[in-house]
């Protein structure tokens, strides 16, 4: 435990972040969390921010050590894709019940699981989460990875992450230096060339990195490893060969991307794919970056190329959507990179924004979007469900963007809602992601469905009291068969 206290620290102490550098030696080491309401929900434990960073690696074998609730809470919690692998969506668990931990076979359960994986799936490394049960009774689990290596001839990554340790940001933190540590540069490549990049932070939900690489395929630049989505092991463990990066999620890893710069001179940016101005920007960048590190400087040329001819497409698709949609207000409820990364797409094809949430923003998402919309008025940190379902109902905004949590206060309020989180079932990343984004929008806002739920219900537009009317002919003469009717069945059930 003293060694996982120092790595914490380690953690808390992030020079790369603004925001830690503008505070004291005391505030530093409480880290970024802040308290707890009581009688609130706490959100995801550290354990639920490592495994969000290292699931979506596809081809590895993840291991839970502790009770079966831990993983059945956290198993694919997130929309993730994957181009091939399938491993990644078993569920693996070590299972310990009140008599493991009483008995102390805890360990000797952990090998015996890792013996298991390997003789079964034969996976290229098997990464192991501990647990808060587990780390309580003081389960080694970095001795019991090093022994299972040497044992199983593979790779036994311990991600020392357990819940009680701190929030779903530390745990992201915990799992990059999991990586740093016994992952990254493990592996030399033979196809190491001066145009590789690594994408960080990127998560490839609902398969939306697919929208991007393309792009970057017909640059030429090979992307080495995208961390962590749709990542394959020995990709990350080449991944220090790289030459440049791109920074999606700073909040999430960017002690990766600090750490990966001073070890093995990859310099990198914090960037986005949302949004057609983003997208171009990011891809410019991309190349510069290549550039600086000696890559010939005809990239830029071919970049600006593809940028134009795709900006042209984009521009010439979303030209549809722009008399329908301009002028409707949006409320966006979500954070970190989407609150000005989606503010700034949104605008640009004339929809208005009335607020937008920077609950996990970062200082530098902040400032980005004062410039993106000039007002401090329309960003709020934290909206109670009351407050937003009183902006919904005033119909203050013509739809809310947000997760799967406040959806229900949408529909409560009768205002159409659109999933942006990691539950979304639409890739909404590049120049085909922003056009899908649109389209979503306009499918959600022109619903006729609205129309029919907002109109008073039948029962609210009758008189209190109704007149009983007088029986009509045919009615009298249904009854009156009806009668006959039961008078048979009944006659039929005497006689038997």
């Amino acid at each position: 435990m003293s060694s996982l206290r120092a790595k914490i620290q380690d953690v808390f102490n992030e020079p790369a972040c603004e925001q830690n550098r503008r505070k004291d030696a005391k505030a530093r080491k409480e880290g970024c969390s802040k308290p707890l309401t009581p009688g609130a929900a706490a959100g995801g434990c550290a354990f639920d921010g490592a495994k969000i960073v290292l699931q979506p690696i596809t081809d590895v074998a993840h291991l839970i050590h502790g009770p079966l609730a831990c993983e059945g809470n956290s198993w694919d919690n997130r929309g993730a894709a994957s181009s091939g692998p399938t491993l990644w969506r078993t569920s693996f668990t070590t299972d310990l019940t009140e008599l493991d931990v009483v008995l102390g076979q805890g360990e000797r359960k952990l090998f015996k699981a890792i013996r298991e994986i390997k003789e079964a799936y034969g996976p290229p490394a098997i990464f192991v989460y501990p647990t808060c049960v587990t780390a309580l009774i003081g389960d080694d689990i970095e001795a019991v990875c090093k022994r299972a290596a040497e044992k199983f001839g593979l790779p036994v990554v311990p991600v020392n992450a357990p819940g009680f340790v701190g929030s779903k940001n530390l745990g992201n933190k915990l799992a990059g230096e999991a990586l740093l540590e016994h992952v990254i540069g493990t592996v030399e490549p033979d196809d190491a060339g001066p145009y590789d990049i690594n994408i960080l932070g990127e998560f490839n939900l609902s398969g939306e990195f697919w929208l991007v690489k393309p792009l970057l395929d017909r640059l030429g630049i090979p992307v080495r490893a995208c961390i962590p989505g749709d990542a394959r092991y020995l990709d990350i463990a080449s991944a220090h060969r790289a030459q440049a990066a791109m920074m999606v999620c700073s909040t999430a890893l960017i002690n990766l991307a600090r750490k990966m710069e001073q070890r093995w001179d990859i310099p990198f940016f914090e960037g986005s794919f949302y949004g057609i101005t983003d997208t171009s920007e990011a891809l410019r960048q991309i190349s510069q970056l290549l550039v600086k590190k000696g890559a010939d400087p005809e990239i830029l040329g071919r970049t600006e190329a593809l940028i134009a001819d795709e900006e042209a497409i984009a521009w010439k698709k979303l030209a549809a959507y722009r008399p329908r949609l301009e002028g409707k207000r949006v409320l966006l409820n979500t954070g970190g990179v989407k609150s000005w990364s989606v503010v700034h797409a949104l605008m640009e094809i004339g929809i208005e924004i009335v607020g937008t949430s920077v609950k996990k923003s970062t200082v530098e998402d902040k400032e980005r979007i004062k410039q993106i919309l000039k007002d401090d008025n329309h960003m709020f940190e934290q909206m109670t469900p009351r407050e937003l379902y009183a902006m919904l109902s005033e119909h203050k905004a013509d739809i809310m963007l947000s997760g799967g949590r406040t959806q229900f206060i949408a529909l409560k309020a009768k205002t159409p809602w659109l999933d942006i989180n990691q539950e979304r079932q639409h890739p909404y990343a590049g120049y085909d992601g922003m056009v899908e984004l649109v389209r979503q929008i306009d499918l959600a806002i022109n619903n006729p469905i609205w129309c029919q739920v907002r109109e008073p219900a039948p029962w609210d537009c009758q008189p209190a009291v109704r007149e009983e009317l007088p029986c009509t002919k045919s009615e009298t003469a249904t009854v009156q068969a009806f009668k006959k009717f039961a008078g048979t069945i009944a006659d039929a059930l005497g006689e038997c």
